[in-house]
């Protein structure tokens, strides 16, 4: 099947930028615009030069067709965008941003607009219907919000980042008898993969995770194994249950203090209902607060059915900045 043609460039009079698409030798011009972005957004996360080099080597999502970048007449990256679909999916993630000294120019409109038109083309050449542009906003992103909004996209869904202060005791949690924890092999980790496959099925917004998909997230820089373990069934060596930590040097600039944060925790269903959630987390605030770390941080869904959030209240942790999705359909 021949790729969708690309869809042309923003007017350059319009943006006052000369457009081109991302190649793997802007990677560090990208992260300089997202360093700046940072500075003035001071946002609870931003991509590192690893998240973005290993979106340009991506296979699924060519960046000659899938990103767009504008350059100021000295050649600085000032706007920047991407879109991003798994194979057979109906939703596609977009990413983008625009130098804080060359917003309110219309700019940012420009980008989403192209990401729209592109997804567009690029879903009509693959027959996929009902096809979305999903985004990801900070609440407290006034700007953002404003574009999205304006643009036609609604809020379906929000998230809430929650931390837990480490200086008091951790909870005493053990396991229930016939459990142990093992902690977590990137290069042996294909029983969590399936875990987190089957924990993860039928929840909002969450697609499986491939061989491919879960390699990358094997390889992220700000992973770490030593925080991160799963919940094995003693009798059969069955992974019942798993947690993934990461730890950001960068989160202190805009927090004052370090953080473990626990990017993935599941149960399987069939393991459900046997308190094992509460003990893996407060065997990852053992480790966060080993390793230094002066708070446990992680993030919700706040319509998840499973209780989740009750859950992290009971644990300690309190709400800190809310995170809204927004889809705009494309057919």
């Amino acid at each position: 099947m021949a790729a969708p043609p690309r869809p042309a460039y923003p007017d350059p009079q319009g943006t006052g930028l000369r457009w081109r698409a991302l190649t793997p030798a802007d990677t560090e011009a990208w992260y300089g615009l997202v360093r700046r972005m940072a500075e003035a957004d001071r946002p609870v996360w931003s991509e590192t030069r690893e998240d973005l080099a290993e979106y340009l080597a991506s296979p699924d999502n060519d960046p000659a067709l899938t990103t767009l970048a504008g350059f100021d007449g000295g050649g600085t990256l000032r706007a920047a965008g991407r879109v991003a679909a798994g194979p057979g999916s109906a939703v596609a993630h977009t990413w983008g941003g625009v130098d804080p000294l060359w917003r309110r120019r219309g700019t940012g409109s420009a980008v989403y607009a192209w990401q729209r038109e592109c997804q567009r083309r690029r879903f009509a050449a693959a027959g996929t219907a009902g096809g979305v542009l999903r985004t990801l906003a900070e609440e407290r992103n006034a700007g953002h919000n404003a574009l999205l909004r304006s643009a036609g996209a609604a809020v379906v869904r929000y998230f809430t980042e929650m931390t837990r202060p480490l200086t008091g005791p951790v909870p005493d949690l053990p396991l229930p008898a016939g459990y142990s924890f093992a902690t977590l092999d990137p290069e042996d980790s294909e029983p969590v993969r399936l875990a987190h496959n089957e924990a993860f099925a039928g929840h909002w917004g969450s697609e499986p995770r491939d061989r491919r998909r879960w390699a990358v997230t094997g390889r992220q820089p700000q992973l770490k194994p030593e925080w991160s373990m799963s919940v094995v069934e003693t009798a059969t060596g069955r992974t019942a249950a798993y947690q993934l930590a990461s730890f950001d040097p960068e989160y202190r600039l805009q927090s004052g203090y370090d953080e473990g944060f626990t990017d993935l925790l599941g149960v399987r269903p069939g393991w459900r209902g046997r308190g094992l959630a509460q003990p893996l987390l407060a065997e990852a605030m053992r480790r966060f607060k080993a390793g230094g770390m002066a708070h446990a941080g992680l993030g919700v869904d706040t319509a998840n059915a499973s209780g989740a959030l009750a859950l992290y209240l009971r644990m300690g942790y309190a709400p800190t900045v809310r995170n809204l999705a927004w889809d705009l359909p494309l057919t």
